[in-house]
């Protein structure tokens, strides 16, 4: 198993020029450790909010990639519904070239809408857009000469499009978060599925991933070759009771300030522990409860890689380093030792 981070930097209660400023050097140096406690990959998301301080995860990432040697470099996602996915193509292309092939790409629709007026796009196209925008980033992918035409986007007549990554293509995933929809869509094209479970019970989410492999099958591709990612919410302490207290206030904030959006109940301490426990969505506490609930849900999802979110709201920077120190250099291994011990007994 692939084993990450995926952060969308989040800059409350300080949504300005210099809190975005101080979170960006703090994430170059989240980055780098994260490289150095052995992590394979780091993944940045897209956001046009001011409680956010990635617009551009590609630009992020290229700075990261001159400070790094092996770690992969990915979005979280690319809102490529509001995008051009011939400009998405170049910047990973460029991505790659700098780091050396490590760049990846995590396509979906987003989770705010934010970049759909910004961009001129109407939120009633909002699945089309995405349906046909991933459709030509996969034929840019494929094939340097492109010829294309649809229907949000002008046509394509035969043309370059440069530069080319240094890996035959760039990995293409997609990012969904529970649409029925979306987890065919993906299958269909042959692409990698990232799930987002950030709430509820993890083992109501196992139907999704078997209509994933389902549909894998059913579009003629090989069995061997499908990738799911569960990308979650989690913090490692050295203890459970100093996890729950150094993650739950900026937890609680930004998804009681989410939810005011949405339509969400505020986040209590008790609901928090709720999905602290063994079978819930957090994975928050020591190493050992993190690898714990790592293992639980592989026997639920066989997935090939797990990204943990861990600066859900403004987690303290020296905290937050403690935490991806722990997850690189106690949990990752153990859980990696123990699924290959599960695959030699098998």
């Amino acid at each position: 198993m692939e084993i990450g981070i995926y952060t969308f930097a989040d800059i409350t209660p300080n949504p300005s020029a210099e809190g975005a400023h101080q979170r960006l050097k703090n994430l170059m140096e989240e980055i780098e450790l994260a490289e150095q406690v052995g992590l394979d990959i780091f993944a940045v998301g897209e956001h046009h909010r001011p409680d956010y301080a990635v617009s551009s995860p590609a630009v992020v990432l290229a700075a990261a990639a001159t400070r790094t040697k092996n770690i992969r470099l990915s979005s979280a996602v690319t809102v490529l519904s509001s995008d051009d996915p011939v400009r998405v193509f170049q910047n990973f292309a460029t991505l790659d070239l700098l780091s050396e092939g490590r760049a990846e790409i995590m396509a979906g629709r987003g989770s705010f809408i934010e970049s759909f007026p910004l961009f001129g796009y109407d939120l009633k196209d909002y699945d089309e857009l995405f349906s046909e925008k991933l459709e030509l980033l996969v034929k840019l992918n494929k094939s340097v000469k492109v010829t294309w035409k649809g229907k949000h986007r002008s046509p394509i007549n035969n043309l370059g499009v440069y530069p080319r990554p240094l890996q035959h293509e760039l990995p293409i995933w997609v990012a969904v978060g529970g649409t029925p929809e979306s987890v065919v869509r993906a299958a269909k094209l042959g692409l990698p599925m990232g799930l987002a479970i950030i709430g509820g019970m993890p083992e109501r989410f196992g139907p999704l991933i078997q209509l994933y492999r389902e549909a894998w099958i059913k579009y003629g591709h090989s069995p061997e070759k499908i990738k799911i990612g569960i990308n979650s919410h989690a913090y490692v302490a050295e203890t459970s009771q100093q996890a729950g207290d150094d993650f739950f206030s900026s937890y609680a904030e930004v998804m009681t300030r989410i939810g005011r959006e949405r339509g969400w109940p505020p986040t209590t301490r008790q609901h928090f522990e709720e999905m602290r426990a063994p079978a819930g969505s957090l994975l928050v506490g020591s190493p050992q409860q993190v690898i714990d609930k790592i293992l639980f849900e592989h026997s639920i999802f066989k997935h090939n890689r797990f990204l943990a979110q861990m600066d859900v709201g403004t987690v303290p920077h020296d905290k937050l380093m403690k935490s991806i120190e722990l997850f690189g250099t106690k949990v990752a291994p153990e859980v990696k030792k123990a699924l290959a011990s599960t695959v030699v007994a098998d």
